[in-house]
This record gives structure tokens, sequence and C-alpha cells, in this order.
């Protein structure tokens, strides 16, 4: 018997700059048989080209694929598309599904498609933020991050980046797109077109409506981040992008790491979480990390973007004998230290032990 559908289906993001491969990635992903129970909104289906995927046209705005995926149009807005979507599954017009990918146009901020998520509150009701993937073109890419402000939020919005055309690209090229982008979005996995990415691995299997595209791997990300250097100092450092005399997106953008010594109270934590992102939440780009939370000897993930934040996990097992809590933002325009500081002081939290990773 097929597993039952999700409670949330949730809604992954395949985003990435004007000529950075997205779209012939997405190609390769429907023939997927991972892919069989997800519907794929796209722009147009002629971009994709899925002639060789076809099966069957349901109507002017949704074909059925050959590995069972549902694909349709976006004609109007997103929200409007979501809905249609869940009408027709509820009433048995289209095969069901598990999962929706949403394929952007190169010139989208990822932003607002998240957070029609939440705003939307039928949506909300039905739907969940997945996984957001962003393909980076190794040619290109330093380029566009420098010139492009758009192509900077894709990247730090990203669980996922996926670097494409590799074979174009020297290897010193390559390194260099491949650093940067984790200076950029350290708590992003970053990995090469080339490696025959699953569909699987990138959106999830949709049956783990708890964690799965919201915080991919999260043990390899907490081993990742914060490899042990010494006394267990934490290898995300504060990472400056541009001058910060010029007066651009860029140069505003930064990351940085917060470990804090004591268990933290999760109501007070959940309170200050809520506050700053309510104030601050469209310069917050992403905050993501692993909580020791007083009374719980499990570790709890958390994972926001923006306004949006994703259900805590509650995870198995510590990944490291270290069960201190720790925290990655990537900021655009404020000051670490004033989040720091208000972490430290709002509900007797307890100092960061690494003020200045």
């Amino acid at each position: 018997m097929a597993d039952a559908l999700p409670a949330f289906t949730p809604v992954n993001l395949l985003t990435g700059f004007l000529g950075s491969g997205k779209t012939t990635l997405l190609a390769r992903l429907l023939a997927d048989p991972a892919l069989s129970d997800t519907a794929v909104l796209i722009n147009e289906f002629g971009e994709v080209g899925l002639d060789h995927h076809l099966l069957d046209r349901l109507d002017d705005n949704m074909v059925l694929l050959q590995s069972g995926c549902l694909c349709c149009t976006i004609r109007s807005d997103l929200s409007t598309a979501l809905r249609n979507l869940h009408s027709r599954r509820e009433r048995g017009l289209v095969p069901p599904f598990r999962r929706v990918i949403i394929e952007s146009t190169g010139l989208a901020d990822p932003f607002p498609v998240l957070t029609t998520l939440k705003a939307d509150p039928v949506i909300r009701h039905h739907f969940r933020a997945g996984a957001v993937v962003t393909t980076v073109d190794a040619v290109n890419g330093l380029s566009q991050i420098e010139r492009h402000p758009e192509s900077v939020r894709q990247a730090t919005a990203a669980d996922r980046i996926v670097v494409t055309k590799t074979d174009l690209a020297d290897e010193v090229r390559t390194a260099r797109v491949l650093a940067r982008l984790k200076a950029l979005n350290p708590s992003a996995i970053v990995q090469r077109a080339e490696d025959a990415v699953g569909a699987e691995t990138l959106f999830g299997s949709g049956r783990d409506e708890s964690c799965d595209g919201a915080l991919p791997s999260a043990r390899a990300w907490f081993s990742d981040t914060f490899k042990a250097d010494g006394d267990d100092a934490p290898a995300a450092h504060d990472h400056v992008h541009g001058s910060l005399d010029r007066n651009d997106h860029l140069g505003r953008i930064r990351s940085f790491s917060v470990v804090v010594d004591e268990p933290l109270d999760w109501t007070a934590f959940g309170i200050w979480l809520s506050m700053l992102l309510n104030r601050h939440g469209e310069r917050v780009l992403r905050v993501k990390g692993i909580l020791s939370l007083a009374g719980e000897d499990r570790p709890v993930a958390i994972h926001g973007v923006q306004h949006l934040v994703h259900p805590p996990v509650h995870m198995s097992a510590w990944p490291s004998a270290d069960r201190r809590s720790r925290l990655v933002f990537i900021v655009d325009g404020l000051d670490p230290d004033l989040i720091k500081r208000s972490l430290a002081a709002y509900g007797r939290l307890g100092a960061p032990a690494v003020p200045a990773p």
C-alpha cells in the first residue's frame, strides 16, 4: 500500500541566475523515478523541453510525464497555482503528489516565494516550505555575485547549491566559486552538478514532514560548519564581502556564527527569535542552528529564512561530544555584535562563548 500523503506538502524552490543551468538540471531530474510523486510548477513548458518526457496533456496548463511527475505552468500568481493543485488533488483530478517543486525565473528574488507560503492562510494550512536549491554557473558565477543582488540572495537562501558548467571552467576558477559560495552561505551544502546529484538528495523523500528539505543532512551540516580546531573552535567565521565603504548590496552581506555555553530556555529563545525576525526579517537572510535546551537531552535544529521559520526538528543525537548551542546567521546590513549582545541579554540566555568568531 502506498504511503499516506504528508499532512503538509513540502514546497521546494529551484532557483538560480540567468544561464546558470537550473532548467537543464530540472529537465534531467524530471526523468528521475524519485520525482514520480511530484508536482512541478514552471514558467513555461517550452523552456524546459518536456517532449521526450511527455506522457499525456491534461489541459493547456498541465501535463503528465512518463515518470509520473505532474507539470504545470504558472499562469497567474503562485498562490492561485498552489490552491488549484491542492483542489485538483483533493477531487482526484490529478495523480496524488507528495511534494511540489517550483522553478523560478533567473532574475527572481527567492524570498517573496517563501513568504507566500506563510502569508496565504489557505496555502499555510496545506503546504510547508521545503528545500531551496540554487544553481550557480562556475564560469560566470563570481561576476554575477559581484554585479547582481538577485544572485546573492539566491545563494544565501539556498539549502543546497549545485555548481554547474564545471567542465567549462578550469579548476582554479571553480575553486574560487566554491570558496565564495561557502563564505557567502556557510550552512549550505555545495555540490557539483557533475557528481550526478539525484532528485531525492536535493528535495528529500517527501515522507518525513518534520525535516525533509527543511534541514537536509543536519548532522553533516553541523559537523562541516563547526569542525573542531584546537579547543573545538568553530570553523565558521565572520565573513565580510566587499568593502564596507561601498554602498552596494554585496558589501552588506555578512555571515557569522555564535556559540552559547549554557542550555537555552526554549520559550525565551523562541520569543527572542520571533522578535528579531519580526523587526529585521527582511535583513536576516538565514538563521540556522542546533540548540541545547534546558531539560532536553537531545539537540533541536532550527532553520529560518527571513520571516519564515521552519518547525523545529528534534534530532536523534548530538553529532559530537560538544553540546553547546551553535547558530549561523547570514544578514544584510545588520551589525553582528548587536545580534550577539541581544541574544546574550534576552531572557538571561548566557553570554556567547565565542563573542567574535
